[in-house]
């Protein structure tokens, strides 16, 4: 196979990129749309499609923006980044920093970060800094840090960011030739939601895409301040990538509800975890819990009688980012002796 374009390279026409911005790259974007037959037997839906963005380098769709904005931080001549995270964040920033050579420096809540995501950050060389306290004062913090001249901040409201991850609606328009009906998607931070929908009016004006979809975003009930209408000051879900109680990105959520004609609800951990179970013993696709928000809600919507013709879920992240919520659903294992009666026994229950 010839390899892989770097995605500023790519798409270097729709990214405030220039001769000087460096073509770095770890080979992200260019994930897998699955359909979902399982799904749609169970929900009646014709067609469902899974943008499966744990297949980006570091297992989350996170590595679309932080190409750009590590790149831009690169160009802009940073001596080093920084970033408050729940985990996906500073696992993409330590990676794409130990690329650029730049220090990193990451604000977390402690306790908080899934296993998975925590030993990547580690890995990479990020200096990490856990605070007691949430995701939204590490952010605080962070911006504070940067202000102060730290680093170059690389979260979210840093529009490279969503610029960067704009480009998987792009993707997802070339695959099916034109954007999908609905697009159902996780909403924490809210920075992806924002992204997708400015990636999708993008399509629309550059002719790759016909339509716009509905947008249909999902938070965890316990940590659904866009649902609310107010700040969740201590936002609780075993969705820690979604555990966020006052996002960064919320008025860009609530213009992409709007403008789509689509909505912003909730759903339970329960009905997460449900879908995320869905999604590999039915799918054979390992997601991260918060990822299966996005199809919890679509099963919740299908429920109601509400069924378009055609969706694209969004799965932010894998599942090997939080494996011990995976070993807790998984079937029991069974230890043995070594002897094929005893197998053959354990087998057959």
């Amino acid at each position: 196979m010839p390899p892989q374009i770097p995605l500023i390279e790519h798409y270097r026409d729709h990214l405030p990129v220039t001769a000087a911005t460096p073509r770095l790259t770890l080979g992200e974007g260019g994930t897998p749309l699955v359909r979902a037959a399982a799904l749609e037997r169970e929900t009646g839906i014709p067609e469902i499609w899974l943008k499966i963005e744990g297949a980006n380098p570091t297992g989350s769709f996170k590595d679309r923006g932080m190409v750009l904005a590590i790149a831009k931080a690169m160009e802009d001549g940073a001596k080093a980044v920084l970033c408050a995270s729940t985990g996906n964040t500073s696992a993409s920033a330590a990676a794409y920093a130990a690329r650029a050579g730049l220090p990193c420096i990451v604000v977390l809540p402690a306790g908080h970060v899934a296993l998975g995501k925590l030993s990547q950050a580690i890995a990479f060389g990020a200096r990490v800094v856990a605070i007691k306290g949430s995701f939204d004062d590490a952010l605080a913090l962070s911006r504070e840090l940067a202000a102060g001249g730290e680093g170059t901040l690389v979260n979210s409201v840093n529009p490279h960011r969503i610029d960067g991850q704009k480009t998987a609606a792009f993707e997802v328009c070339e695959v099916l030739g034109d954007a999908p009906e609905w697009l159902c998607i996780p909403v924490g931070n809210a920075g992806n939601i924002t992204a997708y929908w400015k990636g999708f009016n993008e399509a629309r004006e550059s002719k790759m895409a016909k339509r716009r979809p509905a947008m249909y975003g999902f938070q965890a009930a316990g940590a659904a301040p866009i649902v609310n209408g107010e700040i969740v000051k201590d936002p609780q879900t075993i969705a820690t990538a979604i555990r966020i109680g006052n996002p960064a990105s919320w008025n860009g959520a609530v213009r992409a509800r709007d403008e789509s004609g689509g909505s912003i609800t909730a759903v339970t951990d329960e009905e997460i975890l449900d879908a995320y179970k869905f999604l590999a013993q039915q799918e054979g696709v390992f997601c991260e819990p918060a990822s299966a928000a996005a199809v919890a809600g679509l099963r919740k919507l299908a429920q109601t009688g509400t069924k378009p013709t055609q969706v694209v879920c969004v799965l932010t992240g894998n599942g090997m980012k939080d494996p011990d919520r995976a070993i807790t659903l998984g079937p029991t294992i069974v230890e043995t002796a070594p002897t094929i009666e005893a197998v053959r026994a354990a087998i057959r229950g």
